[in-house]
Parts: C-alpha cells; sequence; structure tokens
C-alpha cells in the first residue's frame, strides 16, 4: 500500500449558497464560480492533513507488512515440510494458512476504507470553514449562487467569466495570500485513488 496522496475533496462540500434563495427577488441575479480544491491547497491546515495521512497511511502499511511476513514465513516452512507430514498435519498447516491468508485480505480492504475514512475526519473542519467563508464572500459581494468548478463536483461549472471567480476573495477572507493563480473553469485535475495493496500469494488448498 503506497502512501496516500491528498484528495482535495472538493465533493465533500456542499455549497450551501448555491442552494440559498436570492435576497431580494427584484435584485439582478449574480453568480459566482470558486474551485474548492484550489481554495484547499492554498490554506496552511492542508500540509497537517498531508502529515497526519501519511503516518497513518505507513501505520497501516507497517501492519500489513507485519502480516505479511508472517504469512510467507509459515508458507515457506510449510512448503519445505509438506512431504514428510502426516495428512492429520498437513490439513491443520493448510487450514492454518488459509485463515492468516483471508486474514490478510480482509485487513488490506479494511485499510484502504480506514484512510479514506480518516481523510474525511481530517478534511471535514477544513471544508466546513472553506463553507463559512463561501457564505460570507457570497453574502457581502451580493452573490445569489455560488457554484464550485472542480471537475468530479456536484453542480459542476463549465464555463465562466474570470470576474464571477471568488476563489481569491475566499482565501483572503481567511487571511491568506494567493500564492497560485486560480485554475480556469474549464479545468480538470485529476483526483488520484487510493492505491489498492498487494494480492497475498494465495495459500494451499486443503486436499
Amino acid at each position: 500500500m503506497k502512501t496516500l496522496h491528498l484528495t482535495f475533496a472538493a465533493a465533500l462540500l456542499v455549497v450551501g449558497s448555491f442552494f440559498a434563495p436570492a435576497a431580494h427577488a427584484q435584485a439582478p441575479l449574480k453568480i459566482g464560480y470558486t474551485s474548492v480544491e484550489y481554495v484547499l491547497s492554498q490554506m496552511p491546515e492542508r500540509k497537517q492533513i498531508e502529515s497526519d495521512l501519511k503516518t497513518y497511511s505507513a501505520q497501516l502499511e507497517a501492519q500489513l507488512k507485519s502480516k505479511q511476513t508472517e504469512f510467507d514465513t509459515k508458507l515457506k516452512a510449510y512448503q519445505a515440510a509438506a512431504a514428510t507430514m502426516t495428512d492429520v498435519v498437513k490439513r491443520d498447516k493448510e487450514k492454518e494458512l488459509q485463515t492468516l491468508q483471508q486474514g490478510l485480505q480482509e485487513f488490506s480492504q479494511t485499510a484502504q476504507q480506514s484512510l479514506q475514512q480518516k481523510q474525511q475526519q481530517l478534511l471535514s473542519p477544513v471544508l466546513d470553514k472553506i463553507q463559512k467563508n463561501i457564505d460570507l464572500v457570497a453574502n457581502e459581494s451580493g452573490y445569489s449562487y455560488v457554484l464550485n468548478s472542480d471537475a468530479g463536483s456536484s453542480p459542476i461549472l463549465l464555463h465562466g467569466p474570470k470576474e464571477g471567480d471568488i476563489s481569491d476573495l475566499i482565501l483572503k477572507k481567511m487571511g491568506i495570500t494567493p500564492t497560485a493563480p486560480a485554475p480556469t473553469p474549464d479545468a480538470k485535475p485529476a483526483t488520484p485513488a487510493i492505491p489498492a495493496t498487494s494480492p497475498a500469494k494465495a495459500a494451499p488448498k486443503k486436499k
């Protein structure tokens, strides 16, 4: 299992201001947009989240490696002595190996889920902070709706004028000076998937 790179989970953020009714029915409709991934990438919390995820991933990796080593050691011992084992002992060893293999596979799957849950746990307060500042900027600047321009999010903005991008306004509201230009509305940043663990070697089937 490789170290998980932080996925800027913009899809987790429900842009409440998008669904908020316009303050005045007679006022002109003003629509803005932001890239939540871009905003998150500029926040100082990002580095801590990445560090925490890396540490957590390494812990899971160490546990998985330990289980894999135990299985490999017992498998080699079985293969070396199988020819001299009685049928009863052989069946007992095969059953033990299959149990270890099943536990290894289950841990691998659980580790992936655990890593995803940890990521969501770490991102949740940061996404809440972004949402709060989206609402503040939208209310102060008179935006009736704010869309998320990140690919894979809902709703998604396919095109929009640069003046409608409030990403830097959101960062400035949080006291952050942008260090990179905001992405264009049609940019499609890649979202790396959590890599799967290597499959375990097969245990010998019981005869």
